[in-house]
């Protein structure tokens, strides 16, 4: 089967940068790598990696790349004589270099690593913050402040570590590679320097005030933007300001995490707003207008005579209008009719005289009284 484009294999033009190649060949070779893909479709997979890893082989290096460029395939190819490179000129550098920087993304190593100036470098770890609002700053959104704990440069050693007029070595284990190669047959690992941790520096006489760490534990205060209409377990991303990389490597993020605060009246339903809305029996009886509570001030009802407990009315637009919706929610206010108490004699009388008078009108004022019965008769035929 005739080989595919090397760029066509990375998804690339022909004009890609150095970068491009080395990030296109990350993704795919995470994407395909034998280790997350088992089952039905894993020797598809394996087939893709392979040839992805030789695109990258190719294209990284630029004698390899020029020459493919030129030539094609046949230019690249041991086996065809042309003027690309040669049996044994292939090496092992680029392609270790671009896997190194994966190796932790596919295995779980915390970060990523990659190599700077001889060094492990890694990626900060990420940080989250739980920040508790109100209902109502959740609709309306707010700025607020943080206080985090953060790692800042040590004032004594500028950073080194080093104790001041002295100095960090260089490793005499590994050489200030920060790595050592350990061999096993065939195969040659690469592993962190037990000596230094992979900094390839030893510090023989550390700074006294950050213990030759070079950097100091204080507090920062940050800004954060809570937009309106955020809901509960939303995060907002606050980029480099997680725990600092290791040996110059990136920052990792913050996130804030948002509680909200149970609120004394309203229940939300994603945009929606559920409340209780406790009405007299009189009212309920009589019918009239009742003035309930929204977000955003007040708003009126109209009970039809005769609304019965459980009854809910619906205010359009009088909910939330979420982060990614177009519209606001809606409020449900589900009707509460409560029973008098604490009567007095005359009242109890005049409530006797209600219910007699009730009585002789028979079920038309009680419909929902009847149907349930109704409905136990039946149960018990």
């Amino acid at each position: 089967m005739a080989k595919r484009d090397y760029y066509e294999v990375l998804g690339l033009a022909k004009n890609a940068t150095e970068d491009e190649i080395k990030k296109a060949y990350r993704k795919l070779a995470m994407k395909f790598h034998p280790d997350r893909n088992q089952g039905d479709g894993a020797k598809e997979a394996e087939e893709k990696f392979k040839e992805v890893k030789e695109a990258y082989e190719m294209l990284s290096d630029a004698q390899k790349r020029q020459a493919y460029d030129q030539f094609g395939h046949a230019g690249v190819d041991p086996n065809a004589g042309g003027a690309g490179f040669r049996p044994g000129q292939e090496g092992y550098g680029g392609f270790a270099e671009a896997f190194g920087d994966i190796f932790g993304d596919i295995f779980g190593q915390q970060g990523g690593g990659g190599r700077r100036g001889g060094q492990q470098v890694y990626r900060g770890a990420d940080l989250s913050y739980a920040m508790e609002i109100t209902l109502e700053e959740a609709a309306h959104g707010k700025e607020s402040q943080i206080r985090i704990p953060t790692w800042e440069e040590c004032d004594t050693c500028h950073g080194s570590g080093a104790k001041p007029g002295t100095s960090a070595k260089t490793c005499t284990t590994c050489h200030g590679s920060g790595t050592v190669h350990m061999r096993q047959g065939f195969f040659s690992i690469q592993q962190t320097c037990p000596h230094c941790h992979g900094s390839g520096k030893i510090i023989p006489d550390p700074c006294t005030t950050c213990n030759g760490a070079g950097k100091l534990k204080k507090q920062k205060t940050l800004e954060v933007k809570i937009p309106a209409g955020i809901n509960e377990g939303q995060r907002i991303a606050l980029r480099g300001h997680g725990e600092p990389g290791t040996h110059g490597g990136p920052a990792g993020d913050l996130y804030v995490e948002i509680r909200i605060k149970q609120h004394e009246i309203f229940e939300r339903d994603g945009d929606d707003l559920h409340c209780t809305v406790p009405v007299p029996l009189t009212t309920v009886a009589l019918g009239g207008s009742i003035e309930v509570p929204t977000l955003n001030g007040s708003a009126e009802i109209e009970l039809p005579e005769g609304t019965q407990h459980g009854k809910t009315f619906r205010l359009r637009g009088k909910g939330i209008k979420g982060i990614r919706s177009s519209y606001p929610g809606d409020l449900y206010c589900h009707i509460s009719v409560e029973t008098p108490v604490k009567l007095t004699e005359h009242q109890r009388k005049l409530l006797k005289e209600l219910d007699d008078s009730f009585r002789k009108g028979g079920d038309k004022h009680s419909p929902n009284a009847k149907s349930w019965t109704d409905r136990v008769k039946d149960l018990f035929k």
